[in-house]
């Protein structure tokens, strides 16, 4: 079983003196650089003059300056940039500021497990990793609670790299709610499957794959958007709430058998062998290396699927179907 640590586990104190740099005002950036100033934490945040997350920390009031300063100035560093941008950003401003002691943090572990930033030995590289977005981890340290979070340990100089991660994970409220210790291997790997193969690119495909399949039958694409994409929110909030079990106990008998016998004829083990392929890709460093190319290349690729999913029948319904629906805060 995992360790798990709250708030009695983790001391505050141990910032005393010391500056934590905030590089990236983005959706974690504003979370964590607000939460942890609001702790107590002597706070600094890095980010473009004249981008609107500047603007934003400074409406915020911080007083936002460049990477290399905040490196040089800080005890501890964590960049919250995009992972295609991290490296880059590594190189040219932070690693001139890493003196020894110092604490470089991450809250996903692409950059360090893939060896794309490889940082001095005698620092400190610990991860704090919230599972949930940015405005959540705000909003819950408003309310007084906070948003899980994992901790993982990669360099250890000064033999007090956890007690800092705990501090960290204190100061942005994750400890109320309970960290769980793991490694920059296992974060990184079990993250990139569950986008790639669940969360994002195995749950898009199958609405896609059940509205093609309805509409290709000859059913209206406005009732397949709504049986297959709308409908989906109401089964994945309850099993969020309450997990598969809860979610099997609130619907219909009808649709519970539906579920439980026809479920694995689609996610059948020729499924679940692709997923297992897919595993095998981030393991190997197969997937990283494609992604880092694709970077290199301008991202070719990327911009020709996505605008071709773009422009997939599911969106035009959706987009139509959604102006009536006046409690949805429109993304159109």
């Amino acid at each position: 079983m995992a360790n798990i640590y709250y708030d009695k586990d983790a001391d505050l104190k141990v910032f005393k003196d010391r500056k934590v740099a905030i590089v990236g005002y983005g959706s974690q950036g504003h979370a964590q650089a607000q939460n942890l100033r609001d702790s107590g934490v002597d706070v600094i945040v890095a980010e473009l003059e004249g981008t609107p997350n500047y603007k934003l920390a400074v409406k915020h009031g911080f007083k936002p300056v460049s990477a290399a300063k905040a490196a040089k100035d800080a005890d501890v560093i964590q960049i919250l940039a995009q992972d295609n941008l991290q490296a880059e950003l590594y190189k040219n401003e932070i690693k001139a500021g890493l003196k020894k002691g110092k604490t470089l943090v991450f809250s996903h572990g692409f950059n360090i497990h893939y060896n794309q930033i490889v940082p001095p030995a005698d620092i400190d590289v610990v991860m704090i990793a919230p599972k949930g977005p940015g405005h959540l981890v705000r909003r819950e340290f408003e309310r007084g609670a906070g948003v899980p979070s994992l901790i993982a340990i990669y360099q250890n100089y000064t033999k007090k790299a956890k007690q800092t991660a705990l501090a960290y994970a204190k100061g942005i409220g994750a400890t109320r709610a309970g960290v769980i210790e793991t490694s920059f291997e296992e974060e990184t790997e079990t993250d990139l499957f569950g986008e790639q193969a669940v969360l994002c690119g195995g749950a898009s495909e199958l609405v896609r794959a059940g509205f093609d399949t309805l509409v290709e039958a000859g059913y209206q694409p406005e009732i397949a958007y709504f049986e297959c994409l709308h409908e989906l929110k109401l089964i994945v909030d309850l099993m969020y709430e309450g997990g598969i079990s809860y979610m099997r106990y609130s619907i219909s008998d009808t649709a519970e058998y539906g579920d439980m016998t026809r479920g694995r004829r689609v996610i059948d083990e020729e499924a679940r062998e692709e997923m297992r392929a897919i595993l095998d890709e981030i393991q190997s460093g197969e997937f990283a290396r494609e992604w880092i190319l694709e970077n290199m290349a301008g991202r070719p690729v990327y911009n020709a699927v996505k605008r071709i999913d773009g422009e997939h029948l599911i969106e035009q319904v959706g987009k139509k179907l959604r102006s009536m629906m006046g409690w949805i805060g429109r993304k159109d």
